[in-house]
């Protein structure tokens, strides 16, 4: 930690959304003092503030200038971040202070003005999705930190406390960095709503289907955790069955959006995994857009 700096130094949250409330828990329960959560306005911001503060023992404000937090972590939307900065630079002194955002595309430069005005920063992403109602663990999730070294230590300091794991990550790797991690749960989210309109193809209400593809989705995730990709990959199209992807892609006509979603799926596993008839049912796919 920094000099001066307790081993779990006071924090402060700004931002009182779905991941600040998860981190602002997390912190509490591996021991962090929560001095205040800062909301941005004095209406709905500052209610969910308030909410926060009373479970982490914090107070909520709308402002910094009589907190003494050693850490302030913006859990702010990425367009929001310089904004937020810039609203709490004055009255406030940064010199000595460690200022973190957790954006997974925006570097530590968001936070250029407190930076100038003495402050350590960095940014700090758990690869990990946040909603409302839900409050996951942050134990084994692994965080991408950039930014001042001092800064960085600090942050991998209080990632392993919270049961995480630090890697540094470059500037230049974090719009790469964050699309896969957009791959990996956002579009993973949007592919499951794709499949519940097929199901309606074959006469099954969404939240039936839901409930019948948890089975078969828990077995997938353990596949790959096991065997990667290619050894969890299965169905027709490994097999180089050309007729069953023939019919699919017949009565996937019954919902046009879906069928897209299914052809580029299906040419993304002509790419990257292990199929029969490759050939084969790349000219089916291509046909298919006729």
């Amino acid at each position: 930690m920094l000099r001066g700096m307790a081993a779990k130094p006071r924090v402060a949250i700004v931002g009182a959304g779905n991941l600040g409330t998860a981190l602002g828990l997390a912190l509490k329960r591996a021991g962090y003092a929560i001095e205040a959560v800062i909301a941005r306005s004095r209406g709905a911001s500052l209610q969910r503030a308030r909410a926060l503060a009373k479970q982490v023992g914090a107070r909520a404000s709308v402002d910094l200038s009589a907190v003494r937090a050693d850490v302030i972590w913006f859990c702010v939307p990425d367009a929001g971040i310089a904004r937020a900065a810039r609203s709490l630079e004055r009255g406030v002194d940064w010199k000595g202070r460690v200022a973190l955002h957790s954006s997974g595309v925006l570097s530590s430069d968001e936070l250029a003005g407190l930076r100038k005005r003495g402050a350590l920063v960095a940014s700090v992403h758990p690869l990990m999705t946040f909603v409302r109602g839900a409050r996951p663990s942050l134990a084994g999730v692994p965080f991408a930190i950039e930014g001042d070294a001092a800064a960085v230590r600090a942050a991998g300091r209080v990632v392993r406390k919270l049961g995480g794991t630090a890697y540094s990550i470059g500037k230049q790797d974090k719009a790469a960095y964050h699309a896969w991690g957009t791959f990996a749960s956002p579009l993973l989210t949007a592919l499951l709503a794709a499949t519940e309109e097929v199901a309606a193809l074959a006469g099954v209400h969404r939240k039936a289907a839901k409930q019948r593809m948890i089975p078969i989705l828990q077995q997938t995730l353990a596949n790959y955790a096991a065997f990667g990709a290619a050894g969890a990959f299965s169905g027709p199209i490994v097999r180089g069955d050309v007729d069953t992807v023939k019919r699919h892609l017949r009565v996937l006509r019954g919902a046009p959006a879906a069928r897209k979603v299914y052809t580029e799926l299906a040419r993304a596993a002509l790419r990257y995994l292990p199929v029969k008839h490759g050939k084969s049912l790349k000219r089916l796919l291509d046909r298919s857009q006729d």
